[in-house]
């Protein structure tokens, strides 16, 4: 993977990609902001492929994401807790196992910061919390078998 960015103007960046480009206009959204979103969606886009490639539907997914940072330089995310919201016509045991699997296996930003940044989840299904505030245990986790889910491959 090779990413160029380039200064434009005042603080916008040209960020050339090998798919594509875009534009980060700092301060308007700050290039750790890019970088949190970028975690999220990584996660985002495995929790409807997953699902997908199971026979499953995930409607109405939303997930947020809560950075703790140092206070002074430099600020890193210290901890980090995702919310995962949505509904699909499966139990709340797949379900689950569609955000562990993203979390512990496929989501290839996560598995970059586990290993210095405290990772927690909520999972809320249908409407119901199943999972509230767990810990990843860093180093790695255990692997879960999807086969090929075709995720965020970056």
């Amino acid at each position: 993977m090779k990413v160029t960015v380039t200064h434009k103007e005042t603080m916008q960046f040209e960020c050339q990609t090998e798919k594509g480009s875009f534009v980060i206009d700092c301060p308007q959204i700050s290039p750790v902001e890019y970088f949190l979103s970028g975690i999220i969606t990584c996660s985002a886009t495995d929790i409807v492929l997953i699902p997908k490639n199971q026979g499953h539907t995930v409607r109405n997914l939303s997930v947020e994401g809560d950075a703790v940072r140092n206070e002074s330089a430099p600020r890193k995310f210290n901890d980090l807790h995702l919310e995962y919201r949505f509904d699909s016509d499966a139990d709340d045991t797949t379900a689950a196992r569609w955000v562990m699997a993203s979390l512990e296996t496929y989501c290839s930003t996560i598995n970059t910061i586990r290993d210095s940044v405290r990772i927690s989840y909520t999972i809320i299904h249908n409407g119901e919390t199943i999972r509230e505030n767990e810990k990843m245990i860093s180093g790695g986790g255990s692997s879960v078998d999807f086969g090929d889910i075709g995720g965020c491959p970056s």
